[in-house]
């Protein structure tokens, strides 16, 4: 399990639901967070829930829809001056439930595809080059297990692309101290996954945070979140090194 104490960590969607509990986890293995939110001042009340931890953490606002946003967002992190090692591309935006599966409306896949794939790869291709040149760095993408659901196939698409593109890049960071891989959380009563998921949103940690601990050199993996329940973060961390890409 790497040493993550003092290094500067992106969280988006980082100010509610599985954003925020990440946060909190990272903050308490002294790792410094800036905070993506959709409107600032959301993601500005979880930084000051992270202030017992001594971190130190900034808030950034950002419409992912929006590639302008997304653009003067990372020009707005590049301007902090800090080397982002650890990025969590979290955010997602679920896609509307069609019953009627044959009327999936084009506008419902731009969207999905805006948030759930678009965004986080746009993210992606900003901060890896950096990474790849210092000799380190750890990247999450948020997927999902949803399947057989085509009631939902706007968002079921945008999560398969966001793990096809993580698992052909992985070829390029095998053998190095640059990660990239894919976490499913599962279905979680969260803003996102709705009441009637079986899972509680703190039911992710530790499995969240696996994939960005491993020192494995190992990339192109799926983590799944609920496989890891009721363990320590350093016991997960061990049984992560079991899985294979």
């Amino acid at each position: 399990m790497i040493d993550v104490k003092g290094k500067w960590c992106l969280v988006t969607g980082g100010s509610r639901g599985v954003g925020r509990l990440i946060a909190i986890e990272m903050a308490k293995l002294g790792v410094n967070l800036i905070l993506q939110g959709r409107d600032k001042s959301h993601a500005e009340k979880v930084a000051k829930e992270l202030a017992p931890y001594g971190v130190q953490v900034k808030a950034v606002g950002c419409n992912l829809e929006n590639e302008a946003e997304i653009d003067a967002m990372l020009s707005e992190i590049d301007s902090f001056g800090v080397p982002v090692d650890l990025v969590f591309n979290n955010a997602g935006l679920m896609s509307h439930y069609f019953a009627d599966y044959t009327a999936n409306t084009m506008d419902d896949f731009h969207q999905a595809m805006a948030v759930n794939f678009f965004a986080p790869i746009k993210i992606a291709y900003h901060f890896l080059p950096i990474m790849i040149k210092r000799g380190f760095g750890r990247m999450q993408l948020t997927t999902s297990g949803i399947a057989n659901e085509p009631e939902l196939a706007a968002y079921a698409c945008a999560k398969a692309a966001l793990t096809k593109f993580v698992k052909d890049f992985a070829c390029k960071l095998h053998g190095t101290d640059v990660m990239m891989n894919v976490m499913d959380p599962g279905w979680l009563r969260t803003d996102l996954g709705g009441p009637n998921a079986p899972n509680a949103p703190e039911s992710v940690i530790p499995g969240a945070l696996v994939g960005v601990l491993l020192d494995d050199k190992e990339s192109g993996r799926w983590f799944s979140a609920q496989d890891f329940v009721g363990m320590s973060v350093a016991e997960a961390v061990e049984a992560g090194r079991n899985v294979n890409a």
